[in-house]
């Protein structure tokens, strides 16, 4: 029972955060540097969440199939490939190194 407990405080503490960001003056959102910050923090989110997710497993850092189709992404993002085709790619590489 105390799980959903942490899960209610959680969904409260989210809540009560969304209300306090549009409580702003908008004049404080209009500052250059923290427009800037609120452009790139959920980039910089995602790509640790990212890099957590593919290098990493309960013991440590682990170099695999999903680092190698990682490395494909990027190769073919700095290719300018089209979205489907980098998340195919991707796949096909660690498909087939796991093979």
């Amino acid at each position: 029972m105390s799980t959903w407990w942490a899960v209610l405080a959680a969904g409260l503490a989210c809540y009560a955060l969304k209300l306090a960001g549009l409580s702003v003056p908008h004049q404080v959102l209009e500052r250059p540097a923290v427009r800037a910050v609120a452009d790139r923090l959920p980039v910089a989110l995602l790509a640790g969440l990212v890099a957590v997710q593919v290098l990493g497993n309960d013991q440590g850092l682990v170099l695999d199939a999903r680092a190698a189709g990682l490395g494909a992404a990027v190769v073919l993002l700095v290719l300018r490939a089209p979205f489907l085709v980098v998340v195919v790619g991707a796949a096909l590489t660690a498909a087939l190194l796991r093979l």
